[in-house]
């Protein structure tokens, strides 16, 4: 059994990357091999619209004609049993590194065709988690409810099943207030949630990989 998280910040030990690596904890306590990938560490392109996954026959037929840092990683993805996808959100949206590698894992599986919609080798179970300045209480104001179901929509082409969603809010973003252009935030109340609140998250997190695991 082979969970496989993706790191889609540029924060290798920040809110995102702890949040995954909770994950893949729960998903160990049950026996899986677990990897985290750094996607900032990689030198990769989003889609080039070649077309070369879908020419039938190709020699590329159903997976990306590519060659670059992402290659080997979409090739590991396609052999492991979960998917957990981490990224925070920058003005409404994840990463532009998640977005080029979600059109690089997704599009190679995409047919054309009124049935079977995608050539995935192995169904997958997939989760996204996700960190923002957002409270909770503003999610559906600023339509950020839409667009985690949007997502969840595409995980979709991976596997039958319905894909999991996990949110921290409000999280901490910077160690010393005092040296950032930030006076709009209660230093204080985000730091007292950050103690309370986030290791609630990351237990929310670590029972998410256990439950991946389980199923996978």
């Amino acid at each position: 059994m082979k969970v496989i998280a993706v790191n889609g910040s540029p924060r290798k030990k920040w809110n995102t990357a702890r949040m995954l690596q909770s994950v893949l904890a729960g998903s160990e306590s049950q026996g899986a091999e677990t990897e985290l990938v750094h996607l900032y560490d990689l030198n990769f392109k989003g889609c080039t619209s070649c077309f070369s996954c879908k020419i039938i026959g190709g020699k590329s037929y159903g997976r990306c004609a590519m060659r670059d840092d992402l290659t080997p990683v979409l090739e590991r993805v396609a052999a492991a049993d979960a998917l957990v996808l981490g990224s925070p959100i920058y003005f409404g949206c994840v990463t532009g590194e998640m977005r080029s590698f979600l059109e690089r894992l997704l599009f190679q599986y995409l047919r054309y065709t009124r049935e079977r919609r995608t050539t995935v080798p192995k169904p997958l179970r997939t989760a996204w988690v996700y960190t923002m300045n957002c409270p909770e209480a503003f999610i559906g104001r600023v339509g950020y409810d839409n667009y985690f179901k949007q997502n969840e929509q595409l995980m979709r082409f991976l596997s039958a099943e319905e894909p999991e969603t996990l949110c921290s809010y409000e999280t901490l973003q910077f160690e010393d207030y005092s040296l950032v252009d930030s006076d709009m935030f209660d230093v204080e109340a985000r730091q007292k949630r950050h103690r309370e609140i986030f290791p609630q998250d990351l237990q929310k997190a670590y029972e998410l990989g256990v439950r991946l695991a389980k199923k996978a």
